[in-house]
């Protein structure tokens, strides 16, 4: 029985997607809920699983192609088994080959392999066997091996992209002379990103507040308690938490920091759903923690985790990237001293960490080292005045100080 794979239904934020790559081809054998392709989207890659086992019977689609909801991507045969490689002859099919033709043959290969080599190398057999069909069948027509071709897919894999950049470069993908170029497509994602921040900077009145947080109280609260919390909850406690508490108590209390802009109207919104910025290879996406203000430690960095898993995984879906209502992004993690983060519409505010250093301070008329972290908060002009702003960053600075503020919400 023959059974269609379809495009997952796209919510209305997102009207279409590209095929990234196929991972079976025409003829190969599938089981039920193994990933057959891979679906590209401005926001997420989605992966499209096998509904049955069967046989991949018909490929619809091929990568680079543009699908919507629904469309019908691959036919497979219900229950059919893949057709067995062809038997080798036997031996006493052919008769043996006589000595002339022994001779004649080792003479062939000497000459074949004494002749100068090709300008095209042939692609490597393993290499070959990893790529998705359209790679693979790019990479023999130009006569490139894979494996000298920088992958820019998902966990480095290449592909056709990839390929039809590295022929262009004269091969040029990886070392590829002095001065290598390399032209590469940015992908939906990136786009989107690109877009996003271009929207950002047209339609937002865009400014940007610092302060800086002693983060002594902190330190000791994790290396008192974190071992004791990681054994009641099986999750490391981390600064993110922390700060991401914080940001819910202070959004409680500077409700316009929280709000977005709809067209002349300020929606105030009475949760806390807390976007927080994930580097991924594809680029930067935002998975939002739902309700923080109702959520413990234990919950926020359970949260965090299994989004940062998702996103390494490549498994975040679009449900898990829509509706934050405030962002936080760390850049402290790549070492980032100070920024300017940027507001992600319909938000009107984003708040930046950064790494922490140790620094002296002037505490109780003494002159004291501290691990000192500089914040920022970018926001929307248009709603939030400077004194929101700077009370909120003064909010977030004072509960840090004394943790046991964020445990109180005070």
């Amino acid at each position: 029985m023959a059974t269609e794979v379809k495009v997952p239904v796209l919510p209305e934020s997102v009207s279409d997607a590209t095929i990234a790559s196929w991972h079976k081809k025409a003829g190969d054998a599938v089981k039920r809920d193994e990933n057959l392709v891979d679906l590209e989207t401005d926001k997420v890659v989605l992966e499209v699983p096998s509904p049955v086992d069967g046989v991949l019977k018909e490929i619809k689609f091929q990568e680079g192609d543009t699908v919507t909801s629904s469309q019908v991507l691959a036919i497979i045969e219900e229950g059919a088994t893949a057709a067995a490689a062809p038997a080798e002859a036997k031996k006493d099919d052919k008769p043996a080959a006589g000595a002339e033709e022994v001779q004649a043959k080792a003479g062939a290969a000497k000459a074949e392999a004494a002749a100068p080599a090709s300008t095209k190398p042939a692609p490597a057999a393993a290499s070959g066997g990893e790529l998705p069909p359209g790679a693979r069948f790019t990479a023999s027509k130009e006569g490139i091996d894979p494996s000298q071709v920088e992958g820019t897919g998902r966990r480095g894999a290449v592909t056709k992209e990839d390929i039809v950049n590295y022929a262009k470069s004269g091969g040029a993908g990886k070392a590829g002379g002095a001065r290598p170029e390399e032209r590469v497509p940015m992908t939906r994602i990136r786009k989107r990103i690109a877009e996003r921040l271009m929207q950002s900077k047209d339609s937002i009145a865009m400014l940007t507040s610092f302060n800086e947080v002693n983060l002594a109280k902190v330190s000791a609260a994790r290396k008192e308690l974190g071992e004791d919390f990681q054994k009641a909850h099986g999750i490391k406690l981390g600064f993110m938490s922390f700060f991401v508490k914080a940001a819910a108590n202070a959004l409680q209390r500077f409700p316009v920091i929280n709000a977005s802009v709809d067209g002349d109207d300020i929606i105030y919104h009475g949760y806390a759903d807390i976007s927080i910025a994930v580097s991924t290879e594809k680029g930067l996406v935002t998975p939002v923690l739902r309700n923080v203000e109702r959520l413990g430690f234990a919950d926020i960095e359970q949260g965090i985790a299994d989004y940062a898993k998702k996103a390494r995984d490549g498994k975040l879906g679009l449900d898990d990237l829509q509706g934050g209502t405030f962002t936080i992004t760390n850049g402290g993690t790549f070492g980032s001293l100070m920024s300017t983060p940027i507001v992600n519409p319909p938000q009107s505010a984003i708040l930046g960490m950064h790494t922490i250093k140790e620094r002296p301070i002037a505490e109780n008329g003494q002159v004291v080292i501290a691990p000192m972290m500089y914040i920022a908060l970018s926001y929307d002009h248009r709603i939030i005045d400077g004194k929101d702003a700077v009370q909120f960053l003064v909010d977030i600075k004072n509960q840090l100080e004394n943790p046991n503020r964020i445990l109180f919400g005070l």
